[in-house]
């Protein structure tokens, strides 16, 4: 299936064409570094992590460009609430973002540009703008003409009489439209600054997208990102800017992913969902790293990549639960491959068309060996319906059915037929090889289960305490004391540990 993306700017699903043959230039809106990141700020990276990976699978060579807003009003606000400049204040958050991509196994952004770095572009761009009859410079101020602008609000579908709500820009020296926007602003006393030829000054928020994109992707570029809330004014303001300044399309596909949305309860008990990127209350102390420390790095990319990016992400103790639920079914297909074979599940093998080509051709069990690769299929072409993440997780539940159903119509735990388990065990690469682009699966198999055939636990003492308790509960049993067996199941289970009578013996889990 050939690759259909989602444009807001024409509302509907497109074939995807890069400028380039064979290349493609992205960008995603970074930051604005002035607090910690908050599981807001990742959803977008996560989500861009997939699609990469997943152009990069079809052969595309990928440029991807995140910026850092480190220049901004919420930065000098912030700096001077903490008694501490700009500067030192936009690289203690920038390195904090740095750490929290890292914490999620996001290394796949190629450029980090910092508006900071960029003012002699910005303030060439601007003059740009003066020179076409786009912008006017008023009292130190320069201001984007949106009248002079006849596609103005083509990616909102915002009329210019609309544009007055949601501005940051809402006064300013000389400003003839409320919707104008600010290009470049005059210098308060006290505030950072930089020459120009209007007078020192620092720039909008909009005009550093512009900047950065077009300088490291080009005037026309592929795709760009961001999240629903950025759409107006932040992206429609990059959009006629930077369409006004070169006179080429600015972007073939914009991309803009659902808003993150967390469930809290109040203190009067009663239970409320905020947009993140709105709330100052509880939902914006969602911290990554307090997440990552709690939850484990591919949790949390589980649970944004289980919503399709366009639809709302609710981060709730209930979408916690289902996500651990439905990983952990996931690991369980590995664990059980992994004592089948002895092998880690970690090492590379190739997917079932060429792990067990022999499989394919047996009158038992090719059917097995077909419906395989048809789900392996089916979650390329949901890939292709504009990055359905959700839809390959789904396939990715499949894959598991399929191959625990196998197993079990085969007792191949119990017989152990040589072929059959070389081709579970190519199943369960081609599974977690598909797991693989969405950036899952990064953890060995089974990093909190332990038991027979080499099972992995917590540690040397907790397997021999472990050991202890399952020969205890066999003898109980062998013994008819049910009662004893069952006291040493459910204690267990109360301690969070569960145990699993499997064919070869009493594996655990941590529950």
């Amino acid at each position: 299936m050939t690759l259909r993306v989602y444009n807001t700017l024409t509302r509907q699903k497109e074939l995807f064409e890069p400028v380039r043959p064979g290349k493609v230039g992205m960008y995603l809106c970074g930051p604005t570094v002035y607090k910690s990141p908050h599981i807001g700020h990742m959803v977008g990276p996560v989500i861009f992590d997939a699609v990469k990976r997943y152009l990069a699978y079809k052969g595309y060579e990928v440029t991807w460009v995140t910026n850092i807003t480190d220049v901004d009003d919420k930065l000098i606000d912030a700096a001077k609430r903490l008694n501490t400049t700009m500067e030192d204040l936009a690289e203690k958050h920038t390195q904090e973002y740095f750490q929290c991509l890292g914490l999620l196994g996001i290394s796949s952004i190629d450029r980090f540009p910092r508006a900071s770095e960029h003012i002699a572009e910005i303030v060439q761009m601007c003059q740009e703008l003066i020179d076409r009859g786009h912008a006017y410079a008023a009292g130190g101020n320069v201001w984007f003409d949106v009248t002079r602008d006849p596609d103005y609000g083509k990616l909102s579908h915002r009329k210019v009489e609309e544009q007055a709500s949601g501005l940051r820009d809402l006064e300013g020296e000389g400003k003839r439209h409320p919707a104008d926007f600010a290009l470049w602003k005059a210098a308060k006393p006290g505030e950072p600054q930089w020459d120009s030829p209007w007078g020192p000054g620092r720039p909008g928020w909009h005009i550093e997208c512009s900047v950065m994109s077009t300088k490291y992707l080009g005037a026309t570029f592929d795709i760009h990102g961001g999240g629903m809330d950025l759409m107006f004014p932040h992206h429609e303001n990059e959009l006629a800017q930077s369409e006004s300044a070169t006179g080429q399309p600015f972007v073939r596909y914009w991309m803009h992913n659902g808003l993150t949305k967390v469930r809290t309860k109040s203190k009067s008990g009663e239970w409320k969902t905020e947009d993140i990127h709105e709330t100052t209350g509880n939902a914006a102390q969602v911290r990554v790293r307090d997440l990552v420390d709690r939850l484990g790095p591919e949790l949390i990319r589980y649970l944004l990549l289980g919503s399709h990016y366009r639809s709302p992400i609710e981060f709730s103790d209930e979408a916690l639960a289902a996500a651990k639920k439905g990983l952990a079914a996931l690991y369980r297909v590995f664990e059980r491959v992994e004592r089948l074979t002895g092998k880690p599940m970690t090492e590379k093998v190739d997917d079932m068309d060429r792990a067990a080509p022999a499989l394919l051709e047996s009158e038992a069990h090719g059917p097995f060996a077909k419906g395989v690769l048809g789900l392996k299929m089916k979650f390329l072409e949901t890939m292709d319906d504009d990055f359905n993440t959700a839809g390959a997780i789904g396939v990715l539940h499949e894959l598991a059915n399929e191959i625990n159903g196998f197993v079990q119509r085969n007792d191949v735990e119990r017989l152990k037929p040589p072929e059959l388990i070389a081709g579970v065990h190519a199943a369960a690469h081609t599974m977690r090889n598909l797991g693989v682009l969405l950036g899952l699966f990064a953890a060995p198999a089974g990093p909190e289960v332990g038991g027979p055939a080499g099972d992995r636990g917590d540690g040397a003492l907790t397997n021999k305490l472990m050991d202890l308790f399952i020969k205890l509960r066999q003898e109980a049993r062998a013994q008819k004391n049910f009662a004893l067996a069952d006291r040493i199941r459910n204690g267990l289970a109360e301690a969070g540990v569960a145990l699993e009578d499997r064919p070869d013996g009493t594996g655990w889990r941590k529950a």
